[in-house]
């Protein structure tokens, strides 16, 4: 099975990743590890504390309060836990991808080039620079790039595509991946990587976790929670002052209680679970993500660069009219089309044929007497077609066409200049005809764009970002297919020195700009660009100057990325909002609840009517634990991303996790308090 469909069919709630993510979770109680994690290393000492406090009153003979105190402190350990389950979840979920992908990493030997001969040494002797030789059926042993001949090699183990791809010398389809394997044919290969250093290594050490990196946002709130957190330490220390003063005595597991409910535990159990999940998602869509600034920075993006070709259009130009001059009708001009092109065995030539019949019913000629004469299309002659006989039948560039057959009649010279310009200015490309030794019409030659891409580029600008096509075309044909597609700007006829130029003029000006490439020429801008997706397929040179790389190569995909590092950034801006204001909701059941027998005035803000101080202080505790394991399917899959503007985004985050962050606890807390007294959990006053 390959590791993408492995991969697929994980889940989010695997039998085995959650058994794994259990035990995960009690080996990350580890102070070492907790104190990683600010806030919920507070909640497990904490938890300590309680635990402690609980064992001492048992000894003392106080079993009610030694009981009260023991429920607090296991609701404050299983918060701990839960907290750790969810990154744990986030993290097996990775190591059962990393798993799938080892699995393609077996001993391999290599055929190494020593001067004029060939030795056979282990895959793990090869380092950077070395040329081996690889043969149909032999396994790519590390990373390369062809240097000498073309095969056919099966990615499936990479990218769980089965259908083979395609790698050659020169070009940028020369780049090859260790623990692939050659269908056919021999190939030269220089290897660029050392022991270690391989594609796949990397991958599986990035899907681990082993290198992720948190992303300045992730810092940023982490800094913040833990800033919170120690307000929240020197709040509860003042409280039980001031509780003195007023001649009230508040124990430890009440104060402890106080601090983890005050404390941001919801989003700071859950920070790191998000972060792991994003680069999941990027995996699953099949794209490799260098590190998790690329993955936040993806969902900050203000300029999206993308190729015309392969990208918004499908690549090769198809036939989408005929247009006939005067005194021709156009099924004679569709049929000499037709029989020039039947030899063309181009994606040109061929939609021509196409078009031909499905306009017009047309069939291919019978054999005539005399076998017919085919004329490819070379450089030179810049036209293609046949000879029947005594008949000659061409196509080509217009000028081309002219010239073989010495131009047009002048009352159908002004009529052939309008349908040759008007093509062009369209954005197609004009082919002349002629039969006979005559000009009789024109094909209009047109990039066709992608279905759904249109839809794709007003999704994404509502969102704010600006689209810009990139393409070798003249400016008038880029900016008509611009319009097409609905895209913000074109940079025409462009260079690799104005693809870079126009980034760091993008950069200056203060946009985060992501682009897609895969060619040597492709590098410089790649490597400017905040976000950088190569093309799996592309050159080496290419792919290690990017931050991201797309096993698929497919260039669409670009949009994917932005609005999975979209969703990253709105999923942890919700749960963010939630957890505020999940707290806010709780300080209504704590805060009475402790000063109401010192100042019975406080029993106005009551407003839930719980049934005693030690059943509304549980009461919160355990909903504060709970609220965790109820939103890790969230935290992993997601906040569904919608195409809009971030002050439409900032205010339905806002309305539903804001007020539901704020109604949600109470509806919880005072049905706990129910539960707790109908049980008997806790001592009536």
């Amino acid at each position: 099975m390959s590791a993408q469909v492995s991969r697929k069919r994980a889940g989010v709630f695997g039998r085995e990743l959650i058994v794994k993510a259990i035990g995960d979770s009690f080996r990350k109680l580890s102070p070492l590890w907790m104190v990683k994690n600010p806030v919920m290393f507070v909640v497990e000492v904490g938890s300590a504390l309680s635990t402690a406090v609980a064992i001492r009153l048992y000894v003392l003979g106080q079993p009610t309060v030694a009981s009260f105190t023991l429920q607090i402190a296991i609701w404050l350990w299983l918060t701990v836990l839960f907290a750790n389950f969810a990154e744990a979840l986030a993290e097996g979920r990775g190591h059962a991808q990393a798993a799938a992908l080892r699995g393609t990493k077996i001993s391999a030997t290599a055929k190494r080039q020593v001067g004029s001969t060939w030795e056979e040494v282990a895959a793990t002797e090869l380092r950077r620079g070395d040329v081996v030789r690889c043969s149909a059926g032999d396994l790519i042993p590390s990373d390369g790039t062809v240097i000498k001949g073309t095969a056919a090699i099966d990615e499936s183990a990479i990218t769980g595509e089965s259908a083979p791809v395609i790698r050659e010398a020169g070009g940028d389809k020369s780049a090859v991946t260790g623990g692939t394997r050659i269908l056919s044919d021999e190939v030269w290969i220089e290897v660029t990587a050392n022991p270690g250093e391989t594609f796949l290594d990397r991958m599986i050490s990035l899907i681990e976790g082993a290198v992720r990196q948190k992303t300045p946002n992730e810092i940023a709130l982490a800094i913040l929670l833990a800033g919170l957190t120690l307000i929240f330490v020197v709040v509860v220390m003042t409280t039980e002052a001031f509780a003195q003063y007023s001649g009230l005595h508040l124990q430890l597991v009440i104060l402890v209680a106080l601090l983890v409910c005050l404390a941001p535990t919801t989003i700071g159990g859950l920070l790191s679970a998000i972060g792991i999940s994003g680069m999941d998602r990027l995996l699953r869509h099949n794209v490799l993500a260098m590190s998790g600034r690329a993955i936040e920075a993806a969902g900050d993006v203000n300029v999206i660069m993308l190729d015309k070709t392969g990208t918004l259009t499908y690549g090769n130009r198809m036939a989408t009219e005929f247009v006939p001059l005067p005194s021709v009708e156009v099924k004679d001009l569709a049929r000499s089309a037709m029989i020039a092109s039947l030899a063309d065995d181009t994606p040109e030539g061929r939609s021509i044929v196409a078009l031909a019949k499905e306009q017009f019913g047309l069939t291919e000629p019978e054999d005539e007497s005399e076998p017919p004469v085919y004329h490819s299309f070379t450089a030179q002659t810049r036209m293609s077609g046949v000879d029947l006989g005594s008949r000659q039948v061409r196509k080509g560039a217009p000028d081309a066409v002219l010239s073989y057959v010495g131009g047009v009649p002048a009352e159908l010279e002004g009529r052939f200049g309008e349908i040759v310009d008007g093509i062009a200015h369209q954005g197609g490309t004009p082919l002349a005809v002629a039969d006979g030794g005559r000009v009789i019409g024109v094909i209009h030659l047109k990039d066709i764009v992608k279905v759904g891409i249109r839809d794709r580029i007003a999704a994404i600008r509502k969102s704010g970002i600006r689209t810009v096509m990139i393409t070798g075309d003249n400016p008038i044909t880029a900016r008509t297919i611009a319009d097409e597609v609905g895209i913000d700007e074109c940079l025409a006829q462009a260079t690799p020195e104005r693809k870079l130029e126009y980034i760091e003029q993008q950069k200056a000006a203060g946009y985060l700009v992501a682009m897609v490439g895969d060619g040597t020429n492709d590098a410089p801008a790649l490597a400017a660009a905040d976000v950088a997706v190569a093309m799996n397929s592309g050159t080496s040179s290419a792919r290690e100057a990017a931050n991201m790389v797309d096993l698929d190569s497919n260039p669409i995909k670009l949009i994917d990325i932005v609005e999975i590092g979209k969703q990253i950034l709105i999923t942890r801006g919700a749960l963010t909002t939630f957890s505020i204001a999940n707290d806010v909701a709780k300080y209504f059941a704590i805060l009475p609840a402790m000063f109401v027998p010192i100042f019975p005035g406080l029993e106005a803000l009551n407003i839930m009517h719980l049934t005693s101080p030690e059943s509304a202080v549980l009461a919160a505790v355990i909903f504060n634990a709970v609220i965790i394991p109820m939103l890790i399917p969230l935290a992993l899959r997601g906040v569904r991303y919608r195409p809009q503007s971030a002050a439409i985004t900032l205010r339905n985050n806002l309305f539903i996790y804001g007020l539901g962050g704020l109604v949600l606890p109470f509806i919880g807390i005072k049905l706990l308090d129910m539960l707790i007294t109908a049980l008997g959990l806790v001592a009536l006053r």
